[in-house]
């Protein structure tokens, strides 16, 4: 209600007023709600691709020397222990090594230890990258670069 000067009593409000404001608040609401339904769904673009394939030779165990299949959003294939390591991937990735699959700088100084007769590959795609990397443990950069992956690359047979 309105005074005599045309100023509004205290206490006093319109009720089609709130009825709006109440209305307004419900249709972003909604709005909000089928926006978020829609870029979660048909409008969300796919991730990148995770697939890889690993190549072990040398192991010591026949049954161990083969290729497995990796691939990852949502982990599968027949890599052993395929969760953890696409975990173990994205740790790396997380912690700032760029590239888990590049090869030990040239030039670089590793120790003379030899590690053993295991050999990897490991070929595919890592997010939008190719991977086409080689793996062995001919020293101790090597031996370092093949724990690093692992379970990726698994532990040697002792």
């Amino acid at each position: 209600m309105r005074t005599r000067g045309g100023a509004r009593e205290p206490g006093r409000s319109r009720p089609y007023a709130a009825a709006a404001l109440g209305g307004a608040v419900l249709v972003a609401l909604v709005l909000s709600v089928v926006a978020v339904a829609m870029g979660g769904a048909a409008g969300a673009a796919p991730g990148p691709a995770h697939t890889l394939s690993v190549t072990l030779a040398g192991t010591g165990n026949p049954s161990a020397d083969r290729t497995y299949q990796l691939s990852c959003e949502p982990p599968g294939g027949d890599l052993p222990d395929a969760p953890a390591a696409c975990a173990r991937l994205d740790e790396l990735a997380r912690a700032g090594w760029s590239d888990a699959f590049d090869p030990v700088p040239p030039g670089t100084m590793c120790t003379e230890i030899y590690g053993g007769p295991e050999t990897a590959r490991v070929t595919g795609t890592w997010g939008d990258r190719p991977v086409d990397a080689r793996f062995s443990r001919v020293d101790g950069c090597e031996i370092a670069r093949w724990d690093a992956l692992d379970p990726v690359l698994p532990a040697p047979v002792s």
